[in-house]
């Protein structure tokens, strides 16, 4: 449906038409790469001096960027890319950020109206490709109908739960002219209403229920950080006024502060054992902003069997899809707390304070088998010392983290205490290989005196290595913390521990020199093989006003506990290579340490 005419609007073409609506949707950079269907676009671009265009080296880059951009900031992320190949190349990046709930708005070049379905050079079919992979994506076929396309599409983008909008742009529709153009203002969604208020009823048997609580925990996820920091300010505010455990997904991470006594850690796969079974334990369970993932609930007939759920998402699709649920919420996570915090306090209820001492008796037992102790003997390196100094290091410096996929990424959530939102940008729903480096150039372009630190193996690296050549063009002081253990390091400890120690393909062959790699794209390469010169690198690291390539060799054969084998349940943690999988549990049903 064409638009209607902008009093005293001036005549466009498409190209000129998609940059006034850019940046009357407050846009500052562009993260892309051109081809020849994207050409008037970026002639447009070259005309005007607002909106930054970041040439990235791979359209896959482009994404990850533009992720890191908008999980950092909370704005919606941008990218361009051409028709075929370079919209076939943004899909991966989609699809994680489809799965982690992520604003994006990615533009595609499409070859001209007229030969879409010919097979013409450079053309796929994007919508068709990206259907499954987007929230919601358009294929715009008259220049009219270009303003109030964009501009929905920053609306779907980042209301409800977020998530990446394709656009594809013909582009004969780029070239031709309009005088149509209609202000964002103007625009408004006809059909996506997301419910933000929750009802008040649901509020009210919320709080009752929870009053009623002898073993409480509060379950947060991403959907907290998704909802800006006022969310993370009321979780914060409404678990220590009920005074009872919190832990995060690894999503989540930041929305709870991470050194409050109250705060478990991580749950899940990978988390801590003393948030594994206060999960197991708990009788009512506060769920907010997180999906049930598989993760996190392992062994479903077994995930808090004695528990009464609360679901709070704005995604009603999520409610009930993995764990049935006692109360379903949809709405805001901000919108849900400061509801429940009104209406604890307006009711003036209390927990049971005596059931409420014992359970935190047993927490603090689980908590003190200090399951993510280790020990670092000699000069050889343990990952987790690494990444261990590397947080007590850099914590006052309030880092942004960003992280490639593996063993490392998992050390990292366990060390890393992160004090507030938006600091933590990770691939969880999709678990993509060479994500951090881009993540990481897009979170230092959005804060550019920040220190930003990839946490990175040298097998995921290698996933997008080339962009360090956008990072040194654009100077971006981008810090790559490499753990190396020269394996694939998840997948070789997977195979020690499920597959008979049969390590199939996962020992990284031919590495190159990351010292002399990182000075070929005018980087500073620095390589730490001692532990007790480990805090000196890294501090040489941090105070480097450059981009660095941190190239840490660890020992080879560690793993990464505590782990919940997949399909176990909570109470099957592995603490360390000796440990047995079953834990005792008591008459009344609770799992002894």
């Amino acid at each position: 449906m064409a638009g209607n005419k902008e009093s005293g609007a001036r005549t466009m073409n498409g190209a000129e038409m998609l940059i006034k609506a850019l940046k009357d949707q407050g846009v500052d950079v562009i993260f892309g790469y051109p081809g020849g269907a994207v050409l008037p676009i970026y002639d447009a671009l070259f005309q005007q001096n607002e909106i930054q265009h970041i040439l990235v080296r791979q359209e896959g880059g482009a994404v990850h960027a533009a992720e890191g951009y908008a999980r950092s900031t909370g704005k919606v992320g941008v990218v361009l890319v051409t028709s075929g190949p370079g919209a076939t190349n943004a899909v991966t990046g989609l699809t994680d950020a489809l799965m982690d709930s992520i604003p994006v708005v990615c533009l595609t070049g499409q070859v001209p109206t007229h030969l879409i379905g010919n097979d013409a050079f450079q053309e796929a079919d994007t919508t068709g490709i990206t259907r499954p992979c987007t929230k919601h994506n358009y294929l715009v076929k008259d220049v009219e109908d270009l303003p109030r396309t964009l501009h929905e599409a920053f609306y779907v983008a980042q209301n409800g739960r977020p998530g990446p909008v394709v656009i594809d742009l013909p582009k004969d529709v780029m070239q031709a002219k309009s005088d149509c153009y209609i202000p964002p203002e103007e625009v408004k969604h006809r059909s996506y209403r997301p419910q933000v208020k929750a009802e008040e009823d649901k509020i009210a048997e919320a709080v009752a229920m929870i009053a009623q609580a002898k073993r409480p925990i509060v379950y947060a996820g991403g959907g907290v950080i998704n909802a800006g920091p006022k969310a993370s300010e009321l979780l914060t505010r409404f678990v220590r006024l009920l005074g009872v455990p919190c832990t995060n997904t690894l999503m989540g991470l930041g929305a709870y502060p991470g050194s409050d006594p109250l705060f478990l850690g991580m749950l899940g796969m990978h988390g801590t054992y003393e948030a594994n079974l206060a999960m197991y334990n708990c009788d009512v369970m506060i769920n907010i902003g997180a999906r049930f993932d598989d993760r996190v609930t392992g062994r479903l007939d077994e995930f808090s069997p004695n528990s009464k759920k609360i679901h709070v998402d704005i995604d009603a699709s999520s409610i009930n899809k993995n764990v049935m649920v006692d109360l379903p919420i949809v709405g805001d996570a901000a919108s849900v707390l400061e509801d429940l915090l009104a209406a604890w306090k307006a009711k003036e209820l209390q927990l049971d304070q005596k059931a409420l001492k014992a359970w935190w008796a047993q927490i603090e037992e689980w908590r003190a088998r200090d399951c993510l102790k280790f020990e670092q003997k000699g000069q050889i390196i343990k990952p987790q010392h690494a990444i261990k100094r590397l947080y007590e290091l850099t914590k006052d410096r309030a880092p942004y983290i960003t992280t490639e996929v593996g063993q490392h990424q998992m050390w990292a959530a366990q060390y890393f205490k992160f004090e507030e939102p938006n600091h933590w940008m990770t691939s969880g729903g999709l678990g993509t290989m060479g994500y951090g480096m881009p993540a990481a150039l897009g979170v230092q372009r959005a804060h550019p005196d920040a220190l930003v630190i990839d946490v990175a193996g040298e097998a995921s690296i290698l996933m997008n290595i080339q962009e360090l050549s956008c990072i040194a063009q654009y100077d971006l002081p981008v810090k790559v913390f490499i753990v190396n253990n020269q394996w694939m390091g998840m997948v070789r400890q997977w195979q020690e521990l499920l597959h008979g120690g049969r390590y199939s393909e996962s020992y990284s062959a031919s590495l190159p020199d990351f010292v002399k790699l990182a000075e070929s794209f005018h980087a500073v390469g620095i390589r730490c093989e001692k532990a007790d010169d480990l805090d000196d690198k890294i501090m040489e690291m941090i105070e480097t006003p450059k981009p660095v390539i941190f190239d840490c060799l660890v020992a080879q054969d560690e793993n990464c506990f505590p782990m919940i084998p997949s399909g176990a349940a909570h109470y099957e943690m592995l603490l360390g290579p000796d440990d047995k999988a079953a834990k005792p549990i008591s008459e009344e049903g609770m799992v002894l340490v």
